[in-house]
């Protein structure tokens, strides 16, 4: 497997006189894991789908190392997809799905059986190559999607929301093993997500994707610690933006302290308390009918704890105000 750049030249998707993907322009560098991330309906998986070749192209390109890929057939891209619902054929083998690609390319059955078993280790589930999809759990149909769809050597796997399907426990492992299994085979992985914290424990770089168009992109730590607008801001989650007199900032809520009313930046009432078991979240009315949270060690809550109803100052430090344009 090759690894390749993808690059979106002004890329456009229209159903009808809606516009899907609004002339998106992105380089995502080859080997990257990137994470295409946003609301529902912002335009993330026409994306992808543009990409793969299952939606067409309204206007621009798809670019895949340095080739317009952009009216080819989905199994001449160098692309390949893993569906959210892993599409398995229920009739057949584990073995046999794995090497469904090959078969459907005239492959013979000797060649293609062995490279099924490859994929198989790869995925760790060669025990497994003769049940059927319905004697597998979740996590074991999903390493069976993974492998059918690497199967193909492709230079980027594109996946749809690949751990929707899971239960939290099971999401959290498979997660690290994505990971895991991009570093081996050091190809792109682009996934679509609307989890931020599935975004920020797998991808190198996060796209944040909004109202059919690239809102922000960079490493995920840029993302999270530096948004550039209120929406990304909210929509990542972690952080209060609060209306100042020099305009909008955002606010870490792990930035926030609670001080003497007398000392505070702002103050305001208690609203609701939550206990997250390492931390609580406080929140606080403030001026403007403004909600803020500061996320507190539990250890410090319960050595001082407020109560609903409670006038609380909060402070911050100078530099942790985060201006965001507007």
């Amino acid at each position: 497997m090759t690894p390749a750049d993808l690059e979106l030249v002004s890329l456009t998707k229209r159903y009808g006189s809606t516009v899907a993907v609004d002339a998106v322009n992105h380089h995502f560098k080859a080997g990257t894991y990137a994470c295409l991330l946003g609301p529902s309906g912002c335009g993330k998986s026409s994306t992808l789908r543009m990409v793969a070749g299952h939606e067409n192209v309204s206007d621009g390109a798809v670019l895949l190392g340095g080739r317009d890929i952009s009216h080819l057939s989905p199994a001449r891209r160098g692309t390949a997809m893993m569906f959210q619902n892993y599409a398995l054929f229920p009739h057949l083998s584990v073995r046999d799905n794995v090497a469904f690609s090959l078969k459907m390319a005239g492959v013979d059955k000797a060649t293609r059986h062995g490279r099924a078993g490859e994929m198989l280790e790869l995925v760790d589930m060669s025990a497994y190559a003769n049940r059927l999809p319905a004697q597998l759990s979740g996590g074991q149909q999903q390493r069976v999607a993974l492998a059918r769809a690497l199967i193909t050597r492709p230079q980027i796997l594109l996946l749809d929301e690949p751990l929707s399907a899971l239960d939290p426990f099971l999401r959290v492992r498979m997660r690290a093993e994505l990971k895991k299994l991009q570093r081996e085979l050091g190809i792109s992985f682009l996934h679509v997500t609307h989890g931020q914290d599935e975004a920020l424990a797998l991808a190198d770089e996060i796209v944040v994707m909004n109202d059919a168009r690239i809102e922000q992109a960079g490493s995920a730590r840029e993302v999270f610690n530096a948004p550039r607008t209120e929406f990304v801001a909210r929509f990542m989650g972690g952080h209060n933006v609060i209306a100042l007199p020099e305009g909008h900032v955002a606010l870490r809520t792990d930035a926030m302290q609670l001080i003497d009313p007398a000392q505070a930046k702002v103050e305001g009432v208690v609203t609701a308390i939550e206990y997250q078991g390492t931390h609580v979240a406080l929140t606080a009315r403030v001026a403007g009918d403004q909600d803020v949270t500061a996320l507190m060690p539990d250890a410090a809550f319960f050595a001082a704890p407020q109560d609903i109803g409670q006038t609380v100052g909060l402070y911050w430090d100078p530099g942790a105000a985060h201006k965001l344009k507007t």
